[in-house]
């Protein structure tokens, strides 16, 4: 509370000034696991994006009406389809959004009647795929970038005249 002006008041008594503090001199990555430029790429390090985990919430609009092959399991095709969705979401650089896993379920038929041979060459990649980190690496791998890339309708539409992921789309 101010002092009114005829209380008398020592040097002490008076305010102040402001001494400057210094600068931050700024931060280096020194440390052993500091990171410097971009997250690192290469086999088995998966896609990099944000808010990854968003994917396991949405996954639950698809359980119910995935169909899946009678040697086939509900928790070994979302395991496998999550590394296509998010692997679209980041190449897009975004979070992942219900189109990913549309993309993802449908270029491997677990959307309805697909062909026989389909079903055959996924019950071989998706078998324990919930366990098995490098399987859903390798379902991952089988779908080709320019697929991805394709808005969800394209590929929604042009599924069921191909005859599975390696030939949703010709490579360029």
């Amino acid at each position: 509370m101010a002092a009114p002006d005829y209380v008398p008041t020592t040097q002490g008594d008076r305010p102040r000034k402001v001494l400057g503090t210094p600068g931050h001199g700024g931060w280096t990555a020194i440390r052993p696991g500091d990171l410097t430029g971009r997250q690192p790429s290469g086999p088995l390090f998966g896609n990099q994006g944000p808010d990854q985990g968003y994917a396991l919430t949405l996954v639950r609009h698809f359980e119910p009406r995935l169909t899946v092959g009678e040697h086939e399991a509900v928790a070994d095709a979302v395991a496998g389809c999550l590394g296509v969705a998010l692997r679209r979401a980041s190449l897009f650089g975004r979070a992942p959004v219900i189109h990913d896993w549309t993309v993802a379920f449908t270029v491997w038929g677990f959307l309805g009647e697909v062909p026989a041979e389909l079903v055959e060459h996924r019950q071989r990649l998706f078998e324990g795929a919930a366990h098995h980190y490098h399987d859903q690496r390798a379902i991952v791998d089988a779908v080709p970038e320019v697929t991805l890339r394709l808005p969800h309708g394209q590929v929604v539409e042009s599924f069921p005249a191909t005859g599975g992921p390696s030939s949703a789309c010709p490579d360029p």
